[in-house]
């Protein structure tokens, strides 16, 4: 596959790709059959994270789709995700950017929730 025609501005970059490519698995020097992209597959797993499409709705040039969400949950199931968020992490340029504040995490005082003395008016969070 041509990565140049393929490539989509949310794809991997060159520097991400460099730090995270000798740790992921089916490499030809590791045990087992090697895989044909790895990157292609991460790319894809982006796009789906990003779209919030179904497997389904899979690109084709990032492959099949029933292929690409086998692989996504053993890699989920081997914690490759969490070793590549930790290699990621631990870089200087990529420390803060995969830090992200979703409304379901974020607690309410009590006293905005009911509690005597509160803001009676307050509701659960619109993603809670």
């Amino acid at each position: 596959m041509n990565r140049a025609a393929a490539y989509r501005r949310h794809d991997i970059s060159d520097k991400a790709w460099k730090i995270i490519e000798p740790h992921l698995p089916g490499r030809k020097d590791t045990t087992g059959r090697p895989v044909r992209d790895n990157r292609n597959f991460i790319n894809a797993v982006f796009w789906i994270l990003r779209n919030g499409a179904p497997w389904r709705d899979l690109q084709p040039d990032y492959g099949d789709c029933k292929n690409a969400n086998r692989r996504f949950c053993r890699w989920r199931d081997g914690c490759v995700w969490a070793k590549i968020f930790e290699l990621l992490a631990s870089e200087h340029e990529y420390k803060y950017k995969w830090l992200m504040i979703d409304a379901t995490f974020v607690k309410v005082h009590p006293h905005a929730v009911g509690a005597a003395g509160g803001n009676q008016a307050m509701r659960r969070t619109k993603g809670g």
